[in-house]
């Protein structure tokens, strides 16, 4: 996965249903998408890493 996950999916004709964001005990924000495609839905978890640059992100399925 690149360091653009919702880019990423989006060009692969996912679209983005609904999204939040919420900040963790440590402080870190975790920004959370659902995005839809042809009646799938997945959720997509993305936050910075802890160290060095770029992302830590996972895809759901629900």
């Amino acid at each position: 996965m690149t360091d653009k996950p919702l880019s990423d999916l989006v060009r692969q004709g996912w679209e983005v249903a609904d999204f939040s964001v919420a900040t963790d005990s440590s402080g870190w924000q975790t920004h959370c998408f659902l995005v839809r495609r042809q009646g799938q839905h997945k959720v997509l978890t993305v936050r910075k890493k802890m160290l060095g640059d770029g992302v830590v992100a996972s895809e759901m399925e629900v």
